[in-house]
């Protein structure tokens, strides 16, 4: 029993230290929720939309000294992140990604729901569910070993994607009360799914649903996420100030 609390206390410290310890060279890997699609500030990344307001980029600003890789791009699928692992630092000792969403064909749920009838959305997130419980598992499993394997050395922390909407909400236009149920339930699987493959693979998972809580689509402050919105690629996104308050602090809590 002391050997078990010894090991889960170096667990622990290994990752409260991580601020101090393993952000020397920290690489940001996922998808559009990584690169910080929608809270603006894009710079010269192109199609990636990489934004100076994405949480790992407010991670590097905040921890001096740090050599920050920043290799999300938006759109990636599971394959591009294991792209995305060629190309990064061996000595890295911080990664953090999501990915995922796009795998269970995310743009393709929201697009169904907005252009059909309940039923019809229902049963397309129920697709993408079954996708996520049967299929993407073993894809996951794949990045986060490739992550490992090519640095073995650092910390590897796995993020969620937030609950879009509060139901019943505020909104008295848009999608029904059904579909916006049935997309969170969405959310709420793959935020299982992502949990469990993170504790198999030994990474640090972080949920960042609860702090999105109170200011999702719908809300009474719903500023943390962009509803229907030009440009279409932003809808659904984080803000600059659901990146900072949605991302960033649930990370900097859960790691130090």
């Amino acid at each position: 029993m002391c050997a078990a609390l010894g090991v889960a206390l170096t667990t622990a410290l290994g990752f409260a230290n991580v601020a101090t310890a393993a952000s020397a060279n920290y690489v940001a890997l996922g998808d559009s929720y990584s690169s910080g699609v929608g809270a603006g500030s894009y710079g010269d990344s192109g199609s990636c939309k990489r934004s100076a307001n994405a949480y790992g980029q407010l991670w590097a600003n905040a921890h001096s000294g740090t050599n920050f890789t920043f290799l999300a791009c938006s759109g990636a699928k599971t394959g591009d992140v294991l792209n995305q692992i060629s190309s990064m630092p061996s000595n890295a000792t911080l990664i953090t990604l999501t990915v995922g969403g796009n795998d269970a064909g995310f743009t393709d749920v929201i697009t169904t729901c907005t252009l059909n009838d309940d039923q019809t959305c229902v049963n397309r997130v129920n697709t993408a569910k079954t996708y996520v419980q049967n299929t993407l598992p073993g894809l996951l499993d794949k990045v986060y070993a490739a992550a490992k394997s090519k640095a073995p050395n650092a910390s590897l922390v796995v993020l969620s994607y937030p609950r879009f909407y509060t139901v019943p909400g505020s909104c008295s236009v848009g999608l029904s009360d059904t579909k916006r149920t049935a997309i969170n339930s969405g959310a709420d699987t793959l935020a299982s799914v992502l949990s469990s493959r993170a504790a198999a693979a030994g990474a640090k998972f972080v949920d960042v649903r609860s702090a999105f809580d109170g200011h999702n689509i719908c809300s009474s402050a719903s500023d943390y996420l962009h509803s229907l919105t030009w440009p279409v690629d932003e809808s659904y996104h984080p803000t600059a100030a659901g990146q900072r308050g949605g991302y960033y602090s649930p990370l900097t809590s859960a790691i130090g």
